[in-house]
């Protein structure tokens, strides 16, 4: 385990490269190749791709001597912003480093991409270079919230990929979402909820009710338990282990819960520095007060990664600084040494196979039905 995550063993002598966006996010690529030097220390099985300017990069990577041998420089003159539109992206992403990044994993030349940059961006050129698995009508970002879960954390998506999501789309988000929590958290038999403005099963939007259906109903061949509706209150419980939502209600979701844990943050500061009891108080404190702060830093959990398309992709937080960054390559490396891609095709195309069977077997017509894939990570 790191982090509360599962961490499976590669095989001997395997080498797991990961392709890196090193010009995207808020800190610049000083705080992505730092980033690198941390996750290489935590890795003996991990080599990068890395993109961006060349003459920038190879000046930050001579001041790593735990890089050398690691990293493979390939150059891009042009950097995606965090102003830039996903629309103009697909256009002219063409020689950015975070198209340079995607390219590599559509290659077969890395298995995992990283990027701290333009979320909108980033997953408009995965779109159209990777494309979307068969079978997936609409890709999911999902990311992973601190819980009262053994492993620290329960699963939720879509966290905004894309604001809508019909009945059909929940259920695939469903099965891609127990798939990430077998693999990524190492759960046998994940607890899927549907998140909803109540637990009782009368209450919601008319989707949300056909989706509830739906998920009952696959919850044997998708190899998940469905507890049915969740509320809010139990994103971060013990109750559940995959959340399921449209990305409009994910995304306020999560925006919400890292606005209110600065709050927590900010007022617990201000508490301890209004007098000099209070500062005597948080010497007394300080042990607790860090365990609270490891606890609660949205650095461990840094990694969004988009589900649903021909190559695995992670989003890393634009502001992460190294400690963030390396947490989200250690998700990567992760995912890679788990074969996750490969997992998450074969699941999607046994539930295909699964809703096929059992559309035969509902026509009047057919005097026998079919079986179902069976394919289990």
């Amino acid at each position: 385990m790191v982090n509360g995550l599962h961490t499976p063993a590669t095989e001997s002598g395997r080498r797991i490269v990961i392709s890196v966006d090193a010009m995207g996010g808020d800190r610049g690529p000083a705080a992505v190749v730092a980033g690198l030097a941390l996750s290489v220390a935590a890795h003996a099985d991990v080599d990068f791709i890395l993109h961006g300017k060349e003459a920038e990069l190879s000046r930050l990577l001579a001041k790593e001597t735990g890089l050398a041998g690691r990293v493979t420089l390939r150059h891009a003159d042009r950097i995606v912003s965090m102003q830039d539109k996903p629309s103009q992206v697909m256009r002219n992403g063409d020689g950015t480093s975070m198209w340079s990044c995607i390219e590599s994993v559509k290659q077969g030349e890395a298995k995992v991409a990283v990027s701290c940059g333009n979320t909108g961006a980033l997953m408009a050129i995965s779109m159209i270079r990777l494309r979307r698995l068969p079978g997936i009508n609409r890709p999911a970002i999902a990311s992973l919230w601190p819980s009262r879960n053994a492993v620290g954390f329960n699963v939720m998506l879509d966290m905004g990929a894309d604001v809508k999501a019909e009945a059909g789309d929940l259920l695939q988000f469903a099965m891609m979402g127990a798939s990430y929590a077998r693999n990524g958290l190492g759960l046998t038999r994940p607890r899927v909820g549907l998140l909803n403005v109540g637990t009782e099963e009368h209450k919601g939007r008319a989707e949300l009710k056909e989706a509830h259906e739906l998920l009952g109903a696959a919850a044997e061949s998708g190899s998940f338990d469905f507890i049915g509706f969740v509320e809010g209150s139990d994103i971060p419980s013990d109750r559940v282990d995959v959340i399921v939502t449209d990305g409009f209600t994910g995304n306020v979701a999560l925006k919400t819960g890292e606005g209110t844990a600065k709050l927590i943050s900010d007022f617990l500061r201000e508490e301890f520095n209004a007098s000099i009891f209070s500062r005597l108080a948080a010497l007394f404190a300080l042990g607790t007060l860090r365990r609270l702060q490891r606890r609660m830093d949205p650095r461990r959990a840094n990694g969004g990664v988009f589900l649903g398309l021909n190559g695995t992709v992670v989003k890393s937080h634009g502001s992460a600084d190294a400690t963030g960054v390396a947490a989200a390559i250690g998700l990567a490396r992760q995912l890679a040494a788990a074969d996750f891609q490969d997992r998450l095709a074969a699941r999607v195309a046994s539930a295909a196979r699964a809703g096929q069977d059992d559309a035969t077997d509902k026509a009047p017509s057919d005097a026998a039905s079919g079986s179902g894939g069976g394919t289990t990570e």
